[in-house]
């Protein structure tokens, strides 16, 4: 039994992790004085949007189109998409939309990881651009997008995280949770960590590396969570990453949990992959402060907040029958308090907060697949291949969002 105490106690203190790293980051900013951001230079920064595709030919044409029809100079810009093993008309519909395209024929070595590195390798894009912004083909960009981006310059030496919004926003109840999670992150969760001066985590989709970053590092992320890897690689080594909500790309959110499967599990096994690899790299690091290294190793260790929930409530009531109940239970309850704070933050935001209030009827279903799909995780941790999420988008919704 005390065995079980001590297992269940080193449970909720990870899932108390993100609130202590939160505590701690409302402090610093309440004791330090607000220091004013040095004004941005009025050089207008040269983008490369880089889209890694597979088979991707019922989204490709509305991804470039949305990229090209940007308000940004045509002289700063440019459009790749690498059609990545592609056996449909992807690369064919993507230069009819307007884009370069590149073609990669390699597979033994599939994924969007890979795809990227080797797209990457192409001296003329380093040579021409501040940064490379990485953009999903499921993905359409907002028309200040790159306006917006421009806001973080100088861009060549770090990276920055755009705002990841849901395109098919009210499908189902299970995009809008999606939607949610994205105003808890971006509008909340993210800018805290900004304003406390520690880095913002990698979503892989619209992010944005600058060049200078890119030839010093190199890509260097090819596990199945290749954002979280990213973000964990970059942040050991001491390069800035910011967020930029007021850039926005919209992508479309798997609809059904059967759509879901694979990607929850990727995100549960390459997170805590990532965490394995890289997590001793930033402990160990000389270029970030105790701050940053109890953050990143909160984000890459904590789950998801339905899996959090859930995990929780499994903490909470196994408790009662340890020696240390309420020691047990109230750090487990203390961890609810930062998804419970940023979630109701994040619905006084959202258009239609009624509707999303009522897809919290769907949470005891989402919660125990959520469990189901953490478990079959284990069978995918270390080197698994990339699984592309299957989201049967045969009916695209013209929403974009607003």
């Amino acid at each position: 039994m005390a065995a079980l105490s001590v297992v269940l106690g080193l449970l909720a203190v990870v899932l108390l992790l993100p609130t202590a790293s939160d505590v701690v980051s409302l402090a610093r900013i309440a004791l330090r004085r607000e220091r004013q951001r040095p004004a941005s230079s009025h050089e207008t920064p040269r983008l490369l949007f880089l889209v890694p595709a597979h088979n991707e030919q019922l989204l490709i044409e509305s991804c470039v189109r949305s990229i090209l029809r940007i308000r940004y100079p045509t002289t700063h810009y440019g459009v790749v998409v690498v059609a990545d093993n592609c056996t449909d008309r992807t690369a064919a519909l993507a230069r009819a939309a307007g884009a370069r395209c590149l073609e990669r024929n390699d597979p033994a070595r599939p994924g969007k990881p890979q795809a990227i590195a080797w797209a990457l390798q192409q001296p003329a894009f380093m040579n021409n651009y501040d940064a490379v912004v990485i953009v999903d083909a499921d993905t359409v960009v907002a028309p200040d997008f790159a306006a917006a981006l421009a806001g973080a310059v100088p861009l060549n030496g770090k990276a920055v995280q755009a705002y990841f919004d849901v395109r098919n926003r009210t499908e189902t109840a299970l995009t809008r949770l999606a939607t949610l999670l994205a105003a808890v992150t971006h509008r909340f969760a993210y800018p805290l960590k900004q304003r406390a001066g520690l880095n913002v985590p990698l979503v892989g989709n619209g992010l944005c590396i600058g060049t200078t970053a890119l030839r010093e590092h190199g890509w260097m992320a090819f596990s199945i969570a290749e954002d979280w890897e990213m973000y964990a690689r970059l942040t050991a080594r001491g390069v800035l990453i910011e967020g930029m909500p007021n850039a926005v790309v919209y992508a479309q959110e798997a609809r059904t949990l059967r759509q879901s499967w694979s990607q929850r599990q990727r995100w549960t096994a390459g997170k805590l992959t990532v965490l394995a690899r890289v997590g001793p790299s930033i402990l160990h690091s000389r270029r970030i402060g105790w701050r940053q290294k109890l953050d990143a190793i909160a984000e890459l260790s904590t789950p998801g907040p339905v899996l959090h929930l859930s995990l929780a409530i499994v903490v909470i009531s196994v408790a009662l029958v340890t020696p240390w109940p309420a020691v047990i239970m109230a750090l487990a309850a203390g961890s609810l308090l930062r998804p419970f704070a940023y979630t109701v933050a994040a619905l006084r935001v959202q258009p239609d907060p009624v509707r999303t209030l009522a897809a919290f009827a769907f949470l005891p279903v989402y919660a125990l697949w959520r469990l189901g799909a953490a478990a079959a995780a284990v069978t995918m941790l270390g080197d698994k291949p990339w699984i592309r999420t299957q989201r049967n988008s045969e009916d695209v919704p013209s929403e974009s969002g607003s």
